[in-house]
């Protein structure tokens, strides 16, 4: 095993005893909305949000397992109030859940008109990531999740409810 590879595994044994905590997955960005990632009335495009969606939720999964992470699934995105064209929108994203070799983010999505300061929640979304392994490109372990607020707990149990419903969805379809 070369040094690399001993050292990411001695960090892991340290990891999968002592976890990380869910506010240490915290990740944030944002932009303003331009002519370019609108639709014809003035709105942001959905599949920009997917796409700003899918890199904050790696940015959060990445900062929890220290590791390549590659999108599995998302599970759920719901559009429920556009952004409009010269709207700050903002990303917040952070790890629900963690199993064996992958993770659930919960991503939400908020726009704040710049004239008036109201902000709205307009998009709310659950993506599921497998850690890869630098060296071997396969799957590997990822740290445990350490919940602190009731808020951690309650997005953790309906992670686990999620993530049931999906390997079921996956199991009917081989089937």
């Amino acid at each position: 095993m070369r040094a690399k590879e001993k050292a990411t595994a001695r960090l892991m044994d340290e990891w999968r005893v002592k976890g990380k905590p869910a506010s240490a997955s915290a990740s944030e960005m944002a932009e303003v909305v331009l002519p370019a990632q609108t639709n014809v009335l003035g709105k942001l495009l959905g599949g920009h949000v997917m796409h700003m969606v899918d890199i904050v939720a790696a940015m959060a999964a990445s900062r929890h397992a220290n590791s390549y992470m590659v999108t599995a699934s998302v599970d759920y995105i719901d559009f429920r109030n556009p952004v409009n064209l010269g709207e700050i929108v903002m990303l917040k994203a952070q790890v629900n859940r963690v199993f064996t070799t992958s993770l659930e983010v919960g991503v939400e999505v908020f726009s704040e008109n710049l004239l008036t300061g109201e902000r709205k929640h307009t998009t709310t979304a659950f993506v599921t990531f497998v850690a890869i392994d630098e060296f071997t490109r396969k799957p590997r372990p990822v740290p445990p999740l350490i919940l602190r607020t009731s808020e951690e707990k309650r997005r953790w149990r309906e992670a686990a409810k999620r993530r049931e419903i999906r390997l079921a969805h996956r199991l009917r379809e081989k089937g």
